[in-house]
């Protein structure tokens, strides 16, 4: 057995695990596969249930895991704007191009790639479905016995050869306003769901400007987004309901209730029935403890930085998992049409997983 990391990634890319309608579970087989032929002490799928689609997850043990390795094996739907097949994998000019080659099936190739060359004494190896929608698995991981004796974790996304130490978090809110509704002729002396919303909108945006230069060097501002205003059928009917839809991307240390509590009060200011719902929560990562996991990567990665966006790392870290953030590719080219990784990076990758597979 001999493939190298842009064979391995060329085999992925062409399983359909697009989230929510792609299958998990075929590749995460196809994975308990390569894991065992690499010498895992016990390989094992796990199916997670969700609506509508096959979800799940494959582990590997070698030894008694105090370390993990985690990807995630799903993407996201198929972008518009691709000028090929995104399931049939490419190469052009020192790239390869297909969904998931950078987020992050690249990475699950490096670390096929480096268990050929080393195999690691206590080593955990979790590829996981369902980081890209409503992440069901590695919850569903963490209340197994496998997650017991684990320390710290490296997860992979595409930094660009840095290492994510901490990166934000993200809070979406859904807005919602009740009225009469009825037919536009009597709007003149009706609520308008729409132009409120419209006016939380302008009172939000005016949130986002005053905090722009809030937080940690490196990582200010609220990354404020107001998303979406809808509720309206037709041009002549003064709708019953409006919703708006907003987030924003907490630094770490945001005071979380302090936020809820300001835009509530301008929110009932605007209008006291307005009702605000926090719809997703998903907090801020900031490793304990650098000291070990730089001591693992060494001087392989290029620096150690704060990410602007959000990964599962936080969650093993809420678990007591300490984490670092590290792969092959550039988010730059995670979620759009053309995505690639380039094969120099592959081999970076495989190599920082010899070194860290050496180390654990």
């Amino acid at each position: 057995m001999s493939s190298t990391a842009p064979e391995l990634l060329a085999e992925l890319i062409r399983f359909r695990t697009t989230n929510p309608e792609g299958d998990e579970i075929a590749i995460c087989e196809h994975l308990e596969t390569a894991l065992k032929a690499r010498g895992a002490d016990a390989a094992s799928v796990t199916e997670v249930p969700r609506p509508g689609s096959r979800g799940g997850y494959v582990y590997a043990r070698f030894g008694e895991p105090e370390l993990l390795i985690n990807a995630h094996v799903d993407t996201v739907p198929v972008n518009a704007g691709w000028q090929q097949d995104p399931f049939e994998p490419r190469l052009e000019n020192e790239r390869i191009y297909g969904l998931g080659a950078a987020d992050t099936k690249g990475a699950i190739a490096a670390v096929l790639a480096a268990l050929e060359r080393v195999r690691p004494k206590n080593v955990g190896i979790l590829f996981s479905g369902d980081e890209e929608r409503t992440g069901t698995c590695i919850p569903a991981f963490l209340r197994s016995p496998d997650a017991e004796g684990l320390r710290r974790a490296v997860v992979c996304e595409p930094t660009a050869r840095r290492a994510g130490t901490r990166h934000r978090g993200v809070l979406a809110y859904r807005a919602s306003l009740t009225g009469a509704g009825g037919h536009s002729s009597r709007a003149d002396h009706m609520p308008k769901p729409i132009v409120t919303m419209a006016k939380l909108a302008v009172a939000l945006g005016e949130v986002g400007e005053a905090r722009v230069n809030e937080g940690p060097a490196g990582m200010t501002g609220l990354a404020m987004n107001v998303a979406e205003i809808g509720g309206g059928v037709a041009f002549n009917v003064v709708p019953e309901r409006a919703e708006l839809t907003f987030s924003i991307r907490p630094y770490p240390g945001f005071d979380k209730d302090a936020f809820d509590r300001d835009i509530g009060a301008r929110a009932r200011d605007i209008h006291p029935d307005i009702a605000l719902e926090n719809v997703l929560d998903h907090r801020p990562l900031e490793c304990r403890d650098e000291a070990p996991l730089r001591a693992l990567l060494g001087d392989a990665v290029r620096e150690y930085v704060g990410l602007d966006f959000w990964t599962e790392a936080a969650v093993l870290s809420a678990a007591g998992i300490e984490p670092v953030v590290v792969g092959p590719g550039d988010i730059a080219q995670a979620h759009s049409p053309e995505e690639f990784v380039a094969i120099a990076d592959l081999a970076w990758a495989t190599d920082l997983f010899t070194r860290v597979f050496e180390a654990a």
